[in-house]
């Protein structure tokens, strides 16, 4: 069972995150990835590879690049902003996944304390699933 401390809506959540072992993060509800200030995926959950729908986490790849995340370029753009001012803590919203144009999305982006950052990716559950 995954950690219970840690909420997608917690103000701390890369700082609770990076107290916890990769086999919690794979088991949380939501998507978890880890980027270098590149945008290099360093990190990518087996709940984010199930709920994305791909086959091999995109390790050592540009997320921007290499990711079917709709609105990646927007993401992009206001992540790489914030970087310039300082530690990073944004949330984004939409409607319409890759998976289902009718799904919620959230995205919340928080700074590594090494340098990078952490998405988290919490998706409506399709039915039967």
């Amino acid at each position: 069972m995954a950690n219970a401390g840690i909420d997608f809506n917690a103000p701390d959540l890369a700082a609770r995150v990076e107290q916890t072992t990769q086999h919690d993060l794979d088991h949380l509800p939501f998507g978890v990835v880890l980027l270098d200030r590149d945008g290099t995926v360093l990190f990518f959950s087996e709940t984010e590879m199930r709920l994305a729908g791909v086959d091999e986490p995109p390790l050592g790849q540009n997320f921007f690049g290499a990711t079917l995340c709709v609105n990646k370029r927007e993401i992009y753009t206001r992540v790489r902003r914030a970087m310039e001012d300082g530690p990073v803590d944004l949330e984004f919203a939409w409607t319409g996944d890759h998976a289902d144009p009718k799904r919620d999305v959230r995205i919340r982006v928080q700074s590594s304390r090494k340098g990078g950052m952490w998405m988290f990716i919490e998706r409506d559950v399709l039915p039967g699933a």
